[in-house]
């Protein structure tokens, strides 16, 4: 049934963004459609997935083909030109794929972003400092924002490059990553163009992540499959909480749109939130590349999703654009990521945690985003009820910027926390 809802509501959006060709679009079913609107979607659907009917075939039977971890013949625009230059046959391997495309956005995010800042600041995209924050940010202000954007851009020329669009990860990653881009990048427009802190109202910015974010969990629950509607238990062997179709879906919502509310809360100091969101990365590269390769998810006792290792490209092009961004982020800041970078790379991680199956995992990878989420929801809370604060200020790093830490220590000693807790969540799969 939510299948079914879903793909009519594909079916409504297309038939209104293709309003000119209404007549057209309202013959066609929804698989009719999509290849009209991604030319490359024709070669990627029929060898992953047989569609039996429009209906059952999409919510009980989902057939797909998955690459090797290792050398597969699936990378579409350089590796078929090894047949005529040998040295190109090395990009068959999702390992050399994920070197290249970290260096490729690396070096195009630190080689472009001097010119994208001269843009910013010409177009007058500055950040607004809220009133209410720290009187020591004011000097912020004035600070070209936005700069997720080009972090975005330059991940997806790399994985034109690096990228396996055959793999139906990939894909679902992508949408993730444009649609919660787009909804970060209104939000910074309308804060530019009303010369206001307050950009995308609260409430229509939450219904849009939950809407993306649903799209997502319905995608990742047809391609898994009912027997994989669980969630497991991190230090533990083979423990597991069924939660069911009716039950998943939400949770995989909550997960992705708590996630990118989470990153979106902690990017309030020059680098703290990229500098993190490097080692979360860096962890869910890793684990992923494992969930890929049946011999060592057999061995660690983790989920053996053949499809997650094409991941491994996808977070090392991420990695490459969030140190080109650091390289001018970093304090003191050239440049601001914005909601177009922290909404989006939020909604990227708790993607990829729902991908391969680490939902409770990422709460310990990235649980400085966690501790900064509750002390915004215990600052509320305990407020309402005492009319006092708990914190001298929330989020987090505000309140140890009043108890008279200097940004730069908040932020370092930020990052050492983050580093400790992903190493603590790689410690866990040998526990088990």
């Amino acid at each position: 049934l939510i299948t079914k809802v879903v793909y009519k509501g594909f079916g409504s959006f297309y038939g209104y963004a293709l309003n000119p060709f209404k007549s057209f679009v309202t013959k066609l079913n929804v698989l009719q459609i999509l290849p009209v609107i991604c030319p490359f979607f024709l070669n990627c659907l029929p060898q992953f997935v047989q569609v039996k009917t429009f209906f059952s075939s999409l919510s009980t039977s989902i057939v797909y083909t998955a690459p090797h971890c290792g050398h597969s013949k699936t990378s579409h625009f350089i590796f078929p030109i090894s047949k005529w230059i040998t040295g190109l046959n090395v990009f068959g391997y999702i390992t050399f794929r994920s070197v290249i495309a970290f260096i490729t956005t690396f070096l195009l995010c630190v080689i472009f972003f001097p010119i994208f800042i001269k843009i910013l600041i010409k177009w007058k995209a500055n950040q607004i400092i809220r009133e209410e924050g720290p009187k020591s940010h004011n000097s912020k202000t004035g600070t070209p924002t936005m700069g997720g954007f080009l972090v975005i851009v330059s991940m997806l020329i790399s994985l034109l490059i690096c990228g396996n669009f055959k793999n139906l990860y990939i894909l679902i990653i992508l949408f993730a990553t444009i649609t919660f881009a787009i909804i970060g990048f209104v939000d910074d427009y309308l804060k530019i163009s009303k010369k206001t802190s307050d950009g995308l109202h609260g409430r229509i910015k939450l219904i849009s992540q939950i809407l993306v974010a649903t799209i997502i969990s319905v995608a990742i629950y047809i391609i898994l499959g009912r027997e994989f509607a669980y969630i497991n238990i991190p230090f533990l062997k083979n423990v597991r909480i069924d939660l069911g179709g009716a039950f998943y879906i939400p949770f995989g919502i909550f997960v992705i749109v708590a996630t990118s509310n989470a990153v979106n809360i902690t990017d309030g100091l020059d680098g703290l939130a990229s500098g993190l969101l490097i080692a979360v990365t860096m962890t869910f590269g890793v684990l992923c590349y494992l969930s890929g390769h049946e011999p060592l998810a057999s061995y660690l006792y983790i989920d053996f999703l053949p499809l997650s290792s094409e991941l491994l490209v996808y977070c090392f092009a991420f990695i490459g654009g969030l140190c080109g961004f650091l390289w001018y982020n970093s304090h003191p800041a050239q440049v601001f990521m914005g909601d177009t970078g922290s909404i989006c790379f939020g909604g990227i991680i708790g993607t990829i945690a729902l991908m391969i199956k680490q939902e409770l995992l990422l709460a310990i990878i990235g649980g400085v985003f966690a501790a900064e989420t509750l002390s915004v929801i215990i600052q509320v809370f305990y407020y309402k009820t005492t009319k006092k604060r708990f914190f001298l200020m929330a989020p987090l790093h505000h309140h140890f910027e009043l108890k008279g830490w200097a940004e730069s220590k908040v932020i370092t000693r930020f990052w050492i926390i983050g580093g400790i807790l992903a190493i603590l969540a790689l410690g866990s799969l040998k526990l088990r």
